[in-house]
């Protein structure tokens, strides 16, 4: 396995919370996972938590942020858990960043797993239940707008059995929506409203503790030409990223919009962000969160 790639894998990956029925995982088995020793996986995670910690002290030295992260909403004794994929699973994720940002005392729980879709996300509800937060911050949607067999039609090549392009026409979707969304629209819809549904009703104090991140934006030239996705026959547009973040911001909780501070911070997948993003999507929830509210 390439030295690149397995810290990619590290980076995004944490079977600890995938395999929660083997219980509490060590660090000797999980960084059996990733063909590693021990040190040498314990040594990465370190290297992560580093380069976050360097990155939140670097948005301190701005005099005008800092008084910002001072007037967030987020006090000692309270516990904030995120959900998420892989931009919040993401070892260098804006949610690390903000850890750094925050006084002591304050309890940061990521229940974030890469490649979640709100589904997968709303099977889980009963874990951050448990959990009893103060906060919850809400960043779903990006993986049900994943198109099946999208990466072969762009390629000008058919699927057995299927003699012709599936091309969703509904508005705000475009005509070159090719392919199979991995969750309908409808469903994301439902299953973003119960989830906040859910936990407002039976977890938060009110509706204003629970907050919502749009998916951030993508890169499509870079997305659709990547070939590790064209291979699998999957696929995203930006269109289908839009009409979530769209949807988010009809809701009636703060939404922070995450795309415009996300353009052009990606990796080479045009979807994963790079650490500048992460740093972009924590200042715009920053921003986002110590901001008057219209009433």
């Amino acid at each position: 396995m390439a030295e690149n790639l397995t810290d990619k894998l590290v980076r995004f990956q944490q079977p600890e919370k995938t395999l929660r029925y083997l219980g509490e995982l060590p660090d000797t088995r999980l960084a059996g996972l990733f063909g590693l020793d021990p040190e040498a996986y314990r040594t990465l995670l370190r290297d992560f938590d580093d380069r976050t910690r360097d990155t939140a002290a670097e948005l301190l030295k701005d005099p005008a942020f800092a008084e910002r992260a001072g007037r967030l909403p987020f006090r000692p004794g309270q516990r904030i858990v995120a959900l998420g994929e892989s931009t919040t699973a993401d070892r260098l994720s804006w949610f690390s960043i903000l850890r750094h940002l925050l006084p002591d005392g304050v309890e940061l729980v990521n229940l974030a797993v890469s490649g979640s879709t709100t589904t997968q996300a709303l099977a889980q509800l009963p874990q951050p239940a448990f959990l009893r937060p103060d906060w919850i911050l809400c960043m779903l949607g990006a993986n049900d707008t994943q198109r099946l067999g999208r990466g072969a039609e762009a390629a000008g090549t058919r699927q057995p059995g299927h003699g012709a392009q599936v091309v969703d026409t509904r508005p705000g979707h475009g005509a070159q929506a090719v392919g199979t969304r991995l969750v309908s629209v409808a469903e994301t819809q439902r299953n973003l409203l119960a989830l906040r549904d859910l936990a407002c009703r039976g977890v938060l104090s009110g509706p204003d503790h629970w907050i919502w991140l749009t998916p951030s934006s993508i890169d499509q030239e870079r997305a659709d030409a990547y070939p590790h996705f064209r291979r699998a026959g999957i696929g995203w547009t930006s269109e289908d990223v839009d009409a979530v973040a769209d949807f988010l911001l009809a809701q009636p909780e703060r939404t922070v919009d995450t795309r415009r501070a996300t353009a052009g911070l990606h990796l080479d997948d045009g979807i994963h962000l790079t650490l500048d993003g992460q740093r972009a999507v924590t200042v715009a929830l920053v921003h986002a969160l110590t901001e008057e509210r219209a009433s």
